[in-house]
């Protein structure tokens, strides 16, 4: 049986101490780019550093949203939060757009990279593709029943 995470929201540094605190394994968290609440009260570079750095120092995890949906003029500054994420250890980053997909795996190839709800996975076919692309989580869509869930992980042979 799979081992199962408790990954909560951490909008900024206080509710990211908060849900550790109180037994999350893991956080998702978004920056001030590149994330589809960018205007949020997300993390600044810097801060996102320090909840990393504060989050493994209690054996806990950070996934970073990268979720939103690229235009051409945002595809350098993307390779570069990719860069960044990598040299922080940030433990994935949760992404749409498969550009950026394309783009993460190229600026940062240690980088973990999950599937965001927002690619909107709905069946087994979908995910397999997703795994074949080297994303090693994909989170389903939100409108999915747990039978289906059950299904495509039944379905699947390398979820």
């Amino acid at each position: 049986m799979k081992k199962i995470e408790l990954l909560a929201p951490a909008g900024n540094f206080s509710k990211l101490k908060t849900a550790l605190y109180y037994g999350a394994d893991a956080v998702y968290a978004g920056g001030k780019n590149l994330s589809l609440r960018a205007f949020s009260d997300n993390f600044t570079d810097d801060e996102m550093r320090a909840a990393v750095l504060y989050a493994h120092s209690l054996n806990k995890k950070v996934y970073v949203t990268v979720n939103a949906f690229a235009r051409n003029a945002d595809l350098k500054r993307a390779e570069e939060y990719f860069k960044f994420l990598e040299d922080i250890e940030a433990d994935a980053a949760i992404v749409t757009d498969p550009g950026l997909i394309a783009i993460a795996k190229s600026a940062a190839p240690n980088l973990e990279i999950h599937l965001s709800t927002q690619a909107n996975t709905l069946n087994a076919a979908a995910a397999e593709f997703w795994v074949n692309t080297g994303v090693k989580r994909v989170i389903l869509a939100r409108e999915l029943s747990f039978d289906e869930i059950k299904e495509i992980d039944r379905k699947s042979t390398r979820l």
